[in-house]
């Protein structure tokens, strides 16, 4: 994993790497570093559940123009799947669905005679490449509004399925919280590594289904995006607080707001374009007259095979005799470098393929 360095004076752009808590949304999140970075210029790359914890990369400044691409790359979670039950959220947020007399009779005979290796093979028959059917809850989008909006609203939702892929769905315990009540069910404890895009929950769900239990998850916790790792050292912590205020209609209530726990110092742990740009994607070293030519929309030489970042090191263009001046801009020009490689360097684009030996710049910072 790339090395981060933080720089003098503190990174006018960059990458926060969060440890979200649960209660919370993304959104929340973004609004906590807004207040705590002092810009609007904030955003996050892939949405956690207000259930979900862990791993939330969040962009401000001209930083924000990686997100598009770190939300594309793959992540791993870490979740318990109650078999038994399932709710409308198909995790623990949601209702329970009403289940008969007779369903529930038929629902613990089916847990009781599940063995370890039955459950094993549900998640095995789910790995790979596979069709999954988002939650009816999810930020999809059906003509423009939110799946969750319209099924929060009582509406019905039908979502088509979408190829992902889990490359892991391992089993890491079985629980088993059986007697001769109603309140029957198994947790299964796993770790799942899978494309964007894949919902954990519909995982959960898929398993149940599959099992003739039912299944909802009663926990998530994303721990690595790409590169990227919750146990990280620069990973930043915040936690929920209860927020009392009065809203437009002039009722009194009280929802969880996201506060970091060290809000003035969270901008010392950012980590800079040009290391969290070479932790999401292949990196290419540019001399300060090729950093021009990008920054001003011209081609340059080069070979690569998808959307790389252009990084310039200034000591390696003044030893090769090279010495245009630094791009400035409102990356912040010199003060957003970090430390790639060993090597000092600033972001300065994102390039992809133009022709068999041109590139163009796709994004310029």
């Amino acid at each position: 994993m790339t090395e981060v360095a933080h720089s003098e004076p503190m990174l006018a752009s960059g990458l926060l790497a969060v440890d979200k808590p649960r209660g919370v949304t993304s959104h929340d999140i973004v609004a906590a570093a807004r207040a705590a970075l002092h810009t609007k210029h904030v955003g996050h790359a892939g949405t956690l559940d207000p259930m979900a914890t862990g791993l939330l990369i969040v962009g401000f400044g001209s930083a924000t123009r990686l997100l598009s691409y770190i939300v594309g790359i793959d992540k791993t979670y870490e979740t318990v799947i109650r078999l038994g039950q399932s709710t409308t959220t198909d995790d623990a947020d949601g209702e329970f669905l009403e289940q008969s007399d007779d369903e529930r009779r038929m629902i613990l005979a089916r847990l009781s005679a599940l063995s370890d290796a039955d459950i094993i093979a549900a998640a095995a028959a789910l790995t790979g490449s596979i069709m999954q059917v988002p939650s009816a809850y999810s930020a999809k989008k059906i003509h423009g509004q939110k799946a969750y909006d319209l099924a929060r609203n009582g509406q019905d939702v039908h979502l088509e399925p979408v190829p992902v892929t889990v490359s892991a769905f391992d089993i890491l315990g079985i629980e088993r919280h059986l007697d001769s009540s109603n309140d029957g069910f198994i947790d299964v404890s796993a770790r799942v590594t899978c494309s964007a895009g894949t919902y954990i929950r519909s995982l959960g769900r898929d398993m149940g289904a599959a099992l003739g239990t039912g299944a909802h998850l009663v926990s998530l916790r994303r721990t690595r995006v790409g590169s990227f790792d919750v146990t990280d050292p620069d990973v930043v912590t915040a936690h929920a607080q209860d927020h009392t205020f009065v809203n437009r209609q002039g009722e009194t209530v009280t929802h969880p707001w996201a506060v970091f726990d060290d809000p003035a110092g969270i901008r010392a742990h950012a980590i800079s374009p040009a290391a969290g740009a070479a932790q999401a994607m292949p990196t290419i070293d540019i001399s300060a007259q090729q950093a021009d030519d990008l920054r001003h929309g011209r081609f340059i030489e080069g070979v690569v095979h998808g959307p790389t970042a252009a990084i310039m090191h200034p000591d390696l263009s003044r030893q090769s005799g090279d010495t245009a001046a630094a791009p400035q801009g409102d990356s912040g020009g010199m003060g957003d470098m970090g430390n790639v490689g060993g090597v000092d360097g600033v972001l300065v684009a994102i390039v992809e393929r133009r022709t068999k030996k041109l590139l163009k710049p796709s994004v310029v910072f």
